[in-house]
């Protein structure tokens, strides 16, 4: 159930105005005498040393259904779709002891793509969960947020037009530690292309461009621990879709440890994450030149749910060298995916990963992934990359070659390609959706960026 308007406007007031005031040095207690106070300033805006920035984004994409999907009920071919992307960043400094962060976003998308995820959900009416098999094409929403901070200005058809804050906090310096409160983006675990400890909005394996996850509303403390570690803990309070009422069973709470000793960094994680608990260790090291991660996760689920619980984890190696006169970095990765299955066509029969699959806390069929990805700068402003995430068990996998150029100081561009491989009853392959005469087959895609930094 969509908040009111009214409502929603509200309490995006409120939740400004509440973090301004305890921002704002002359009203936040202890930091102005009462004669400071009442002293007019000579120029209260320049005090605060805003810092302004951000960027605009045109995004364009070639897509090509394959003739067995679901595109072939609205006929496949080739999808043309493009977006823009608007993001304003400012900061407000006060003193030493804290900032007042915010991002504005304007989205502007539609195309092909689009046009054909909605005719195919209305003729389909829904009936694969999750967007499954069928694309799921909307909006950001902040149904399950706590503040409703985003806009739709238009959701049509052919496209869509929506405005949100991505940010919203305000960060506390103290000598005992540091307090972020509002709208932010917290990262865990140290996976590169998948991340089991990342409870918090995951970047999705196949995301090539990393820079902003989104932001969700929480408190956030971080307390330092020993000589060098720290103690993160996170609160993340969450509503019911449907009702729009804060629930427990849909909130997170948890805590991270993180402990250097001798040359290896550890790490211990426990949360509480949509009715389910959360327990992880980690540890990271070196061998020579290179860097080593490992992050495992044991997750309990409710009673009800058929599996119990589950096992994840993710090891990788990086190094960087030279060769040929050119700068080289590369990296490997093996995930294991405890939710996984091997019969596809039966995954909406199964709940657990389906949930998981729905809150992007899972975002593969399968159970255990190699993933290897080289870099090269073939000059100082141009690089290319490959990356390659492969299905150990089907086989099956996607490729994705990309190169980044940056054309001048506040200009870049990104090309690349998604490639998908394998034989039919694969993941990646393909696979009949049971009960149709349908296939789920990913399309392959190939796309340009270009982002102006301002």
């Amino acid at each position: 159930m969509r908040r009111p308007a009214a409502r929603q406007s509200l309490r995006l007031l409120l939740a400004a105005a509440a973090l301004w005031a305890a921002a704002v040095p002359g009203v936040w207690p202890g930091t102005r005498t009462a004669a400071a106070r009442t002293a007019p300033a000579e120029d209260p805006y320049a005090a605060l040393s805003p810092s302004w920035g951000g960027h605009l984004r045109l995004r364009g994409s070639l897509a090509w259904p394959d003739d067995r999907s679901v595109y072939q009920l609205v006929g496949t071919g080739t999808y043309l779709d493009g977006a823009g992307e608007l993001r304003l960043k400012n900061q407000l400094f006060f003193g030493d002891w804290g900032r007042f962060e915010t991002h504005y976003e304007a989205i502007l998308l539609g195309g092909d793509a689009w046009k054909a995820g909605r005719e195919i959900a209305a003729l389909t009416g829904g009936q694969w969960p999750g967007g499954l098999f069928a694309p799921e094409v909307r909006t950001l929403s902040d149904d399950r947020r706590l503040m409703d901070l985003t806009h739709v200005i238009d959701d049509g058809t052919d496209g869509a037009l929506y405005q949100r804050l991505d940010r919203l906090f305000l960060s506390v310096d103290r000598p005992w530690g540091n307090v972020r409160l509002g709208r932010q983006a917290v990262t865990w675990g140290s996976g590169m292309v998948f991340n089991p400890m990342d409870l918090f909005n995951p970047f999705a394996p196949t995301d090539v461009v990393r820079d902003y996850k989104v932001g969700d509303d929480m408190a956030l403390v971080t307390l330092p621990f020993g000589e060098n570690g720290d103690l993160q803990a996170v609160g993340v309070p969450r509503r019911n879709p449907e009702t729009a009422a804060l629930r427990w069973d849909e909130s997170a709470l948890g805590a991270k440890l993180r402990m250097p000793w001798g040359a290896t960094e550890w790490t211990m994680l426990a949360a509480w994450n949509h009715e389910n608990i959360v327990a992880g260790a980690g540890a990271v090291g070196y061998i020579g030149a290179a860097a080593w991660r490992f992050d495992a996760t044991w997750t309990v689920l409710p009673d009800e749910s058929p599996s119990g619980g589950y096992f994840s984890a993710v090891a990788n190696m990086d190094v960087s060298w030279t060769g040929w006169g050119k700068n080289f970095y590369g990296f490997v990765e093996i995930y294991y995916n405890g939710l996984g299955v091997t019969e596809y066509s039966q995954v909406p029969a199964d709940p657990d990963l389906l949930d998981a699959l729905a809150r992007g806390e899972v975002f593969t069929l399968g159970r255990l992934y190699l993933t290897p990805h080289v870099g090269v700068e073939l000059h100082p402003l141009f690089n290319v990359y490959v990356t390659a995430i492969n299905n150990l068990r089907d086989p099956s996998g996607i490729v994705q070659p990309w190169c980044a150029w940056s054309v001048t100081q506040d200009i870049e561009v990104i090309t690349g390609a998604t490639i998908y491989w394998g034989g039919d009853g694969t993941e990646y392959g393909g696979f009949p959706i049971s009960g149709t005469d349908l296939w789920a087959v990913p399309a392959d895609a190939a796309y340009a960026w270009v982002t102006y930094y301002f």
